[in-house]
Formats: structure tokens, sequence, C-alpha cells
């Protein structure tokens, strides 16, 4: 039998090195289904519950192995569910490839069944390459564009094969007039800025006495480089979210996050520098870096298009971070006056005491802050670490220090509600041979955590480490939101809205097979957490939390305190609590150190 133009996709996925497709399949995609049987499911098909979550799972296969990520769904419907998923990827910089079909040719422009406008509805999504397939002899040179382009671009491509043309007889184009051959593979290369760009950015990096870093994802690969320049200026390091695991939190001078979910010491390095140097960041939120003005600022980033964003940087190099700083660090000058250095050190020694203490304090019934305290001194020196957005990523972002082989990432810029579990899913598919732990407010479980259970318990016993914990913190409330309203909107819950039902999270685990438990008490925390990173099997561990502990931003003054406590006593229903919780958190920052561990209080 003749090679179909599905059979050709799967095989030049295959010579692609693709090893897996993240999807769910659907009569669009029928062709391509049927292929997947004759290729003996190679590569692999990994069956999500939903097109969104397949897509998550692509980006978080791809954040976590470095490699272009392939997620397919069928027409109409299913390509729109993918969309969610695909700007995440755009959004974070992460190369996905949607693979998607589409109604028969004949049929278009019909108003047929789930006929969608495909290409109209990627072409924001998919900006840099989306295409369809309506000839056997364009395949080829689509999709090598398509994977190609994702790869050099870091972003999302989109391939568009309607269902009859899956089901041609594959043609390669020929050595003719208007056919476009192709071939595989994506060239690497190396970006240094000219010398004279260089030599411009020292004299800048040189004369300043208080030198900041703010370091992102594009400094994951440059990590031994960002330190000796660190180490060099005499300089504090602060980290967006997405490069929280780009350089251990275990160097003094590292102050850990940046932004609204970020740290005290981090803000305070940004407020008293008087140099800034950011690496590979695109952070988006100019009022946590230093006033205009205040600070001569130095950029490095390999995509020339987000360069000179967000700050009047003095300098902007585009090039790889790694070979950069490599060119840059000779022409570095050692600074001996190391008094800014040992302040960003002590602020961040006294950071870590508070969140030590924020986290003992007393809750109902468990402080959410002492329950992700608590894993950050039991992770695995080789875990994975995914946290959906919502109040679970200010305790990702505040509470877990990350040493040198730690990874973790969360939705950065769409922020969106739901990857955690998917992502922890990818990272498995990514290192089956490493630990995953998922981080995951109870919305983002009812929304669609809960389904991807499933997931999990259809492919875990191929991984060879089973390992992967969904910690769910179950407050009943959509926390996060909640608080904003309080401290933004100068209103009160409500209720309506803000209150989630209560769900056996444990209990659902269980009936699924996996290993699960519910820690309804502070005592309960620490074992809950061992028996899950030992079980033979994937864990839920649910984590009964007070919603009456407040997600206070780095900068909060005791006036947006009172704000947000005159919100409540307007008419919260928890108000007696809350206000109870934001100023015993709040009073931790005053407290003197007497070292050791704490009380509670």
């Amino acid at each position: 039998m003749s090679p179909k133009v599905s059979d050709h996709i799967l095989e030049r996925l295959r010579a692609w090195d693709v090893r897996y497709v993240f999807g769910y399949p659907g009569d669009g995609i029928n062709g391509l289904v049927a292929a997947w049987g004759r290729a003996d499911n190679n590569p692999v098909f990994v069956q999500a519950r939903h097109e969104e979550m397949a897509a998550f799972e692509a980006v978080g296969y791809a954040k976590f192995s470095g490699r272009t990520a392939v997620c397919a769904a069928t027409s109409g419907p299913g390509a729109i569910h993918l969309l969610n998923g695909l700007y995440d990827a755009k959004l974070d910089h992460v190369p996905v490839v949607a693979i998607v079909g589409q109604t028969n040719r004949s049929a278009m422009g019909g108003s047929y069944q789930q006929e969608v406008d495909l290409l109209s509805l990627f072409k924001d999504v998919a900006a840099e390459y989306c295409q369809m397939v309506t000839v056997p002899e364009q395949l080829p040179n689509v999709l090598d564009r398509a994977l190609r382009t994702a790869t050099a671009r870091r972003t999302v491509t989109a391939v568009i094969v309607p269902a009859d043309v899956q089901e041609l007889d594959y043609s390669p184009p020929e050595h003719a007039f208007k056919m476009v051959p192709s071939s595989l593979g994506s060239p690497r290369w190396t970006v240094v800025p000219e010398d004279g760009e260089l030599r411009r950015a020292a004299d800048v990096l040189n004369s300043g006495r208080k030198v900041a870093m703010l370091i992102g994802q594009g400094a994951r690969h440059a990590r031994e480089q960002v330190q000796q320049t660190a180490e060099l200026l005499g300089a504090g390091v602060a980290k967006a979210l997405l490069g929280k695991d780009a350089l251990p939190d275990t160097l003094p001078y590292v102050t850990g996050a940046i932004g609204l979910l970020g740290t005290r010491p981090s803000y305070e390095l940004m407020r008293d520098c008087d140099t800034l140097l950011t690496i590979g960041s695109s952070f988006p939120y100019t009022q946590f870096l230093p006033e205009f003005g205040q600070a001569r600022a130095v950029q490095i980033d390999l995509d020339p298009f987000m360069v000179g964003l967000r700050y009047p940087y003095e300098v902007n190099l585009v090039g790889d971070a790694a070979r950069t700083l490599d060119a840059l660090l000779p022409l570095l000058a050692r600074k001996e006056d190391r008094d800014w250095q040992r302040t960003v050190c002590d602020n961040t020694e006294r950071w870590w005491d508070v969140m030590e203490r924020r986290a003992r304090v007393g809750a109902d019934p468990i402080n959410p802050e002492y329950a992700i305290h608590t894993l950050d001194h039991l992770l695995p020196d080789d875990a994975m670490v995914t946290a959906d957005s919502g109040s679970a990523a200010n305790w990702y972002a505040r509470h877990l220090r990350f040493r040198a082989g730690m990874r973790g990432s969360l939705s950065g810029t769409l922020a969106t509600m739901g990857p955690g579990v998917p992502y922890a899913i990818g990272a498995k598919f990514a290192h089956p041979d490493r630990p995953a732990i998922a981080l995951v407010g109870d919305g983002a479980m009812q929304m669609n955590g809960l389904a991807e259970l499933i997931t999990i318990a259809k492919y875990w016993q191929h991984w060879d480490d089973p390992r992967l914990v969904v910690a769910v913190l179950n407050n009943r409330d959509l926390n996060q939101v909640t608080w904003e309203l309080r401290a933004m909107e100068g209103s009160p819950s409500f209720l309506p809205s803000q209150e989630l039902p209560d769900v056996d999270y444990a209990g659902f685990a269980r009936s699924l097979g996996l290993g699960a438990e519910r820690a309804d008490a502070p005592e309960d925390v620490q074992d809950g957490w061992q028996r899950a990173l030992a079980a033979d099997r994937p864990f839920v561990l649910e984590l009964r939390t007070d919603p009456a502990v407040p997600p206070i931003p780095p900068h909060a003054t005791w006036d947006q305190i009172q704000a947000a406590a005159t919100s409540v006593l307007r008419g919260d229903a928890d108000r007696a609590a809350m206000v109870r919780q934001g100023f015993k958190a709040k009073l931790q920052e005053f407290l003197p150190s007497f070292g050791g561990r704490h009380g509670r209080h």
C-alpha cells in the first residue's frame, strides 16, 4: 500500500526526532490516527483529557526538556481548545508546533459541520508560521518550516491538514517549477555583540557602585557566567519567576523572585541600586524596576525584538547569554568595596528568617505558607516543580529555595489557571527518571487538574521514577482573586463568585489507583510530604489550608494592609480571621531575629 500523507507526517516527525505528540483524537484527524496505528505509535501519542491540557503538556515538555514540542487536535472545537495552551507557549517563548485537522477541501466555505476558519483562528498565536496543506507535495516544506521556525524563534507554529488530504497518497515535491523541496534540521548558531558594544556595557557596569542583576529563563544555560559576573561586580541577583531555576537560591546574594509575587530583598535591591544588568528576561512590571534616572542599565537578550523594553537601558546587547558574558567578563573590573553586596546578603538572610516565622504563624487549620515552606527542606535534589496560577504561585515563588540541578516553571506571562498538573505530566515525559511536584490551588484543580489525574493514572507505569506529587491547597476559595478584590478594589469577598465547593481530592485520586492522603492539621504536613515523596506511584497530597492567610506583596505598607482590612470590615465573610492573619504575617518583617526556629505567633 502506498504511504499516505498522514503516514508521511509521522515519518517526518520521526526524522525530526519528535518523540511525543500530546493530543486528543477526533474525526478531523482520523487519517492521522489511523497512521499512528500503522506506525506502531511512533512517535508516542499521549492522550490528554482535553485539547487545552494537551497543549499545556506540550508546553511543560518543551520547558523541561529544552526540545520543541508537538500537539495535535481535530478540526473545529478541538483546534479551538488548543488556543489557551498555545498562547501560554507563545507568551513564555516556548517552541510548540500544533498539527490540526480541517474539514474536507470540498466542504470549505460551505458552512459545514465543525468548519472554522483555522487560518484566521491561529493567525495571532502562530503569527510566525501558520499554513494549510492542500496537496501532498506541499507537506515536507510546510512541516519542516513549522518545526524549524518554532525552534529558531522559540514560538508557536501551526500546520493545518484537511481530513481528505490526510488520506491522499503521498508524493514528494519534484525538481520542477513551483515545487518547494525541503530539508531536515535546525542549524545552531551563536550570537555575540560587537566589541564596541561590549566595551560600552563594561564602562556602565564598572562605573556603578551598587549593581543589581535581574535574570530570567534566558540566563538558565549561562549559570556559571552569571555567577562569575555577580561575584566580580559585587552584585545582588533577583530572578524573574520563569528564571527561578536559573541560579541557585543557596547563593547568599541571590534575593529570589521579583515582582508582585516576589521577595522583599528583591524589591529593596531594585529600589536602592545605581546600576542594573538584565540578562535573558522580559520581566514586564516596570514598577518593580529602579526609578527612571536612578540607575544606568544594560540588557542582554538573544532576541533583538525583546531588548530595550520595560526600562531605559543605556546599552542593549543582542546575543547568547553565556557567550556574551564570556566576552564581557574580561572587560569588567572587580569591585573591591563589598558593602553593597553584604547589605544584599543581610537583607536576604533576614527575609528567609521572616519566611520561616510567617510559615509558623498559626492558622485554621493549616497555614499555606507552612505547607509549602515545609516542602523546601524535603525537595529532592533533582526535583521538577510546577506551580499553578493563584496564591499557590506566591508560596512557590517565596518559600522554595532551589538548589543547583532543580527545575521549576509556571505560566509566566499569560498567568493562566490550569497548567500546574499538565506541566508536571509534560515534565515527566521529558525526564521520566526524575520526581515531579505540582503545587495547585483547589480552583485550578477543579478547573482541570482532577481530569488530568486520569492521564497520570494512564501513563505513570511507563515512567522510570513513578513519583509525581500533586499538592492541592484546599481552602474552598478562589483565593488570589479574593485578595485582589480586597486590596485593589477595596471590596469584600463576593461569595457567589469566590467560594468553591469542597471536593474529596484524595478520595478521587485513590479511586484511580493513585496514592493519596489529606492533611487536616499542621502536624500532618511534614509526614504527608515525606510519604508522598517516598511513594511507589503518583500521589495527591490534599492540604486543608486557611483562606485568611494573605499573599502580601513585597512592597506592602501598613496603609495597604489597613485598606484590605477596611474592605473586610465592610462585610467580608471571614473578616476577623483575615485581619488577624494579615497583621500577624506583616508583623514578622518587623520582629528582631533571635536565630534558630521560632514558635507560633
